[in-house]
């Protein structure tokens, strides 16, 4: 985007401005954390309840930024910021809004808009893998689908650009209303609809008539015709009549399906768009993503129809692959993996991502970029954008491949580049394996197989991994914040090394989405992730004696649960000289477990009333059962136990605490009866103890197939002859057992796995470090093929838990060191 600030001002209509110099905006940032560009770039101080960009206005002046949008405080801005320019508003996410709007006005290129409950972003990067070559396309990055993504989103078009690829996506009514001119399509596509978000509408129909406002203007509109629903709802839109579709009822749909044909490892659809068959094969399996397919089929014989001519296309198709994924590396190296898709926009969020990353764990940073193709750019102009976002970034060495990369050097004088012809010659002269101690990000173009860079630089581990889904974590954390009262507070439990996920990329994701405080279960745990970065409030639940300097030293919070703990912190913080300690005091109301009683409570106010070392920063209960509706009335005695003993503390101590009582389950259940602050644990995870559908899974633990084997009738399997196919059939082995903290319970049938899309029981017992699984179900299974442990419909963790009579905590927490974490935000 490309105003001048008089511009600007004039589109926005302020309540106020000082413009004391008129600058050209060429960059956009709502982030203070993600600044790259300190020269023409105008900041959107955002007010919301994940924080205040006011906050950041001064330390972004003093790093060279002279543009603002704010709300409030224009002239004690103006003076602190001398140089600076303020433009006042009331609202400046619509304010942003607002702009956007304007600079969408200027383009006459078509305009694909995308929503829908799920696929948005897969239909988007098929499509844009389908019409790349034919059109210079500008989309959403990642799934930028939000009130504040849309705008940044449309913000990104250029003259360049001959076709857009946008989503939208709503979690309430009235939000469509405000995305509508944002992006105005003049086609849309409507992928499905489902029960993501429905908390906050009354019904289905009136979710999917929300959505259908974005398409008020579109000339045509794409949808599943045999999704009764949605044929339902636009009827009731009066859009209908420019509806187009797919179906495989339907012989007079746009795009009748014949046949869909599932193989092991694609699956063929007969179409007749010319009255004559036409067979297309995809390199998909899954319904979802057939489905997804078909959208595209039917937006292709709109923006190019000759694709008829070209059915091979389709084969080509590779899948959204997780974006930005975190792993580990050799020589002590992270390595940020994103070789799907390189553009210019994926490139500045990738670089970012690794930007903030390198700072917080103390690495260098290390970049290895391909060539960026079909951009629509000269290549000059192309690779001069490219030096104008990496030159403001600390990167000590850049690694690129592809003859037109040279031109780098031109604009990049003062970086260590180093120049490959192709990714051959980077594995074989490159060096990588010498790199050390360093966040290393690999992004490339499908066509130059980054993968093997990968490969060579990734640290050689088991092959089973659990896949952690940051992004999903933040929406369940903002899905519970929807729960609750406005201004109730939010603590993330991450103790136990994040139930065994990884405390620090979990604890850094929602410190990143303005949790508002997070509990670790010892002082250890708090001060790495202090060391870490992470610079949100930190409770320690569990504090030792022999822990008091590090809870000192590292700003943490402890929990106090008994007096002569207390007595023996006070003691310490008065031998070193400091005063005004925050601590939480934990009441006991019936978990039995730590904790004053209500009645000791009472009695330590008089104790916090005369002591000036320490301050009680919040009280807290722990519920015993709020996930079990038949203990509702023990639930509600303890709430009830709790707010009366807080309040007569308060009363006597002078001052009133911050209160919190509801875990995860309270949350879910008891969401009326939150006080000051909630504290969520495994909900966080996207496990609910209570049956909730609107969470998103964060976690899917998969392995390999290492060896299929045929069993003859009688024969039986694994240690103690556990295991029996009286027929005979055919078994798998997977490289996970009770080393791997793989429960033993699951043995002989109690426990599953899904493989291919089907359910597959263990067979035999579990063994140290493998298991076997029955393949009578699948016997297609190939060596090779990923085996989903848990983190898909057939593998749900409460499910598996139930199987074995214990809990989900206790299968996530129990996963050991050896299984890789992978970490990744889609």
């Amino acid at each position: 985007m490309i105003y001048t600030i008089e511009k600007i001002v004039h589109r926005l209509r302020p309540l106020q401005s000082i413009v004391r110099f008129d600058d050209t905006i060429e960059h956009i940032l709502t982030d203070s954390r993600s600044l790259s560009h300190t020269k023409h770039t105008l900041f959107f101080a955002l007010l919301g309840e994940s924080g205040d960009g006011h906050l950041y206005i001064e330390q972004l002046y003093q790093h060279g930024v002279r543009n603002f949008v704010i709300i409030n405080h224009i002239e004690e801005l103006a003076e602190r910021c001398p140089e600076a320019n303020f433009i006042a508003v009331s609202d400046t996410l619509r304010a942003l809004q607002r702009l956007a709007i304007e600079w969408r006005a200027n383009f006459q290129i078509p305009v694909v808009g995308i929503t829908g409950s799920n696929g948005k972003t897969v239909v988007k990067e098929f499509l844009y893998q389908l019409l790349c070559d034919s059109y210079n396309i500008v989309r959403s990055p990642k799934s930028y689908n939000s009130q504040l993504g849309v705008p940044l989103s449309v913000l990104q078009m250029s003259e360049s650009h001959t076709l857009a690829l946008f989503e939208a996506g709503i979690s309430k009514p009235g939000e469509m209303e405000r995305l509508f001119p944002i992006i105005r399509p003049t086609i849309g596509i409507f992928t499905n609809i489902g029960s993501a978000h429905q908390e906050n509408f009354n019904t289905l129909a009136q979710k999917i008539d929300e959505k259908l406002q974005l398409f008020s203007e579109c000339e045509r509109i794409i949808y599943n015709m045999d999704d009764s629903q949605i044929t339902d709802g636009l009827r009731r839109a009066g859009l209908l009549g420019r509806s187009r579709g797919w179906s495989t009822e339907n012989k007079e749909a746009t795009l009748f399906v014949k046949k869909i044909e599932t193989q092991e490892r694609f699956t063929e659809i007969t179409i007749a768009p010319l009255g004559k068959d036409l067979v297309i094969r995809i390199p998909f399996v899954d319904k979802a993503s057939v489905e997804d397919v078909l959208l595209c089929m039917v937006a292709m014989m709109l923006l190019k129809p000759d694709f008829i001519e070209q059915p091979d296309l389709f084969m080509r198709l590779e899948p959204v692959e997780m974006r930005l994924e975190v792993k580990k590396g050799n020589n002590d190296n992270i390595i940020i993996n994103d070789v799907c898709s390189n553009d210019i926009n994926s490139l500045a969020i990738a670089l970012d991502f690794q930007q903030r990353r390198a700072k917080e764990m103390g690495l260098q940073r290390v970049v290895l970029l391909s060539e960026i193709q079909q951009s629509g750019l000269s290549a000059r102009q192309l690779y001069r954008n490219v030096a104008e976002i990496i030159q403001p970034l600390a990167i000590e060495h850049l690694l690129v491949v592809g003859k037109e990369m040279t031109r780098l050097q031109d604009y990049l004088p003062d970086h260590k580049i180093s120049y490959f012809s192709s990714t051959e010659e980077l594995l074989e002269h490159g060096g990588i394996e010498e790199i050390s101690h360093s966040c290393i990000l690999v992004k490339g173009a499908r066509s130059f197989q980054f993968e093997r860079i990968i490969e060579r630089l990734a640290h050689k581990v088991h092959q089973t991994t659990l896949q952690v889904n940051l992004e999903a974590i933040v929406q369940n954390l903002h899905y519970y914040r929807s729960l609750l009262p406005k201004g109730t507070q939010c603590i993330g439990m991450v103790k136990a090394n994040g139930y065994g996920v990884g405390s620090y990329e979990v604890a850094q994701a929602l410190d990143e989405a303005h949790i508002d405080a997070l509990a670790v279960a010892v002082a250890d745990e708090g001060k790495e992730l202090r060391k870490a970065g992470i610079l949100s409030p930190i409770l320690v639940m569990n504090p030792e004696e022999s822990a008091f300097d590090t809870l000192i030293n590292y700003t943490l919070e402890p929990v106090i649960f008994s007096r002569s703990l207390l007595e023996q912190l006070c003691t310490k913080i008065s031998k070193q000289g400091f005063s005004r300690i925050a601590l939480h005091l934990e009441v006991d109301t019936g978990m039995h477990r730590l904790g004053f009683s209500p009645e000791e409570l009472v009695e330590l106010a008089d104790f916090f009333k005369e002591n000036h070392l320490v301050y009680v920063k919040s009280l807290f209960t722990h519920l015993a059962a709020a996930d079990d509706s038949t203990e509702d009335a023990f639930t509600l005695r303890q709430i009830e136990q709790f707010s009366e003993a807080a309040t007569r503390f308060a009363q006597q101590v002078g001052y009133q605490p911050l209160r919190h009582i509801l875990n995860t389950a309270g949350t879910e259940r008891f969401a009326n009866k939150a006080l000051d602050m909630v504290r969520l644990g495994i909900g966080l995870y996207g496990i609910s103890s209570s049956g909730s559908t609107q969470l998103t899974p964060a976690l899917r633990l998969r392995t390999t197939l290492l060896q299929k084997k045929n069993i003859l009738p009688g024969d039986t399997i694994g240690y103690a002859r556990k295991g029996l196919l009286p027929e005979g059939g055919i078994i798998g082995v997977i490289p996970i057992g009770y080393a791997d903290g793989y429960d033993r319970r699951f043995s002989q049938g109690r426990g599953w796995v899904s493989l291919r899309g089907k359910r597959c029981p263990i067979i035999g017992n579990v063994c140290m470090d493998t298991c076997m699984i029955d393949l009578t179900l699948c016997p297609e299974a190939q060596e090779g093929d990923e085996v989903v442990l848990f983190g898909d419909e057939l593998t749900e963790l409460n499910a598996l838990a139930q199987a074995i009579e214990t809990i989900p905590y206790e299968l996530i927490a129990d996963l050991s060191p050896r299984i890789q974490r992978v970490y990744y935000r889609a």
